[in-house]
């Protein structure tokens, strides 16, 4: 059997206007399900040819005439095991899934956790119709919510619509807005919180912050709306709110960014065990007690990804979506209510 026989195999001339041009970047052109990683990665496993000679490098230059042909090697067995688990699809067709994520489950696996997965769900949901993607066969993770995080997130079935939208993340084009409950009332009620965010030098398992906006860490902006703000804060000057329910919109989308900026404007999200510095409420009033004994027994971080808008990647037509806030942020609003 040639060793090509169950890999896909393609192949174009180089034209006289292509000439010069860097070898990934052309090839990604024409080719427009490839992103120019995979054409890149692709290139590295000397998977790509010109005229019989391999290309060794994707900086090379577009060769005046050549043959170019890439071989494209089938899927990789996915390392994740399909798993019949409940998911809630708000829309499918044949390039991508929008799916209403339940608090409590992982986006991937990962080490120590390998099981119960949004990937797991994905991979026995869609069975034989899902596609390779990057070269493995599982569902293409575009963009992560946390754990225990709930609402709307896509997933690719397919190159085309994986590179599609991660072109559109990659330009912020993305309109994502999310709804959190706050230990506090941001102050101002609304606005924009524009920092760094990089990885904690005290603990890398966290974001943080940075203090000097140099060109360290990664670019934040976060622009922030309260809703409804909740009571008193006790001891403190009026207006200021115990707590607060807070539209958020996504400008860019790095790790952890509401929870990171929520509290570095002194409004942490409630239940948020990370960037929380404590559970309860600093409630004055007939009823702090219940309202400070529900902030505690929430289990998880009060974010919800409530709105998730895109131009689909295959038809071009504009998508929207809309989650409602589930029933445990629901539940915990009652009380807050009647602060």
């Amino acid at each position: 059997m040639d060793e090509h026989d169950d890999a896909l195999l393609r192949a174009v001339c180089a034209p006289p206007e292509a000439v010069g041009l860097r070898v990934d970047a052309w090839l990604a052109a024409i080719w427009p399900d490839l992103s120019r990683a995979r054409v890149q990665g692709l290139i590295g496993q000397g998977q790509l040819t010109a005229d019989g000679t391999v290309v060794n490098a994707a900086r090379e230059k577009v060769r005046a005439g050549a043959t170019y042909r890439l071989v494209l090697p089938p899927p990789a067995p996915a390392a994740p095991e399909p798993e019949d688990l409940p998911l809630t699809i708000m829309h499918e067709d044949d390039h991508l899934l929008v799916i209403n994520k339940a608090a409590g489950m992982a986006m991937h696996p990962a080490p120590g956790a390998m099981r119960s997965t949004l990937v797991n769900a994905v991979l026995f949901h869609c069975r034989s119709d899902l596609s390779g993607i990057g070269g493995v066969a599982r569902p293409g993770i575009v963009h992560r919510i946390d754990k225990d995080t709930t609402g709307l997130v896509i997933v690719a079935k397919n190159d085309v619509a994986h590179t599609g939208l991660a072109k559109q993340f990659a330009k912020h084009t993305i309109d994502r807005v999310y709804y959190a409950i706050t230990r506090g009332a941001p102050r101002p009620k609304n606005g924009v919180i524009t920092t760094r965010i990089a990885r904690s030098s005290a603990d890398r398992k966290k974001m943080a912050v940075l203090a000097d906006a140099s060109t360290a860490g990664k670019e934040a902006e976060t622009h922030y709306w309260t809703i409804e703000a909740f009571g008193q804060q006790e001891g403190a000057p009026a207006g200021h709110g115990a707590a607060a329910l807070v539209e958020c919109k996504l400008k860019t989308g790095r790790t952890h960014q509401i929870r990171v900026h929520l509290a570095h404007i002194g409004a942490p999200l409630i239940g948020d065990q990370v960037y929380g510095k404590m559970r309860g409420l600093k409630a004055a009033g007939a009823q702090a007690e219940q309202a400070d004994e529900a902030a505690r027994a929430f289990p998880r971080q009060a974010l919800h990804a409530a709105v998730l808008g895109f131009i689909h990647p295959a038809y071009g037509e504009p998508m929207r979506f809309e989650a409602p806030l589930p029933q445990d942020m629901q539940d915990l609003l009652t009380p807050l209510r009647k602060l």
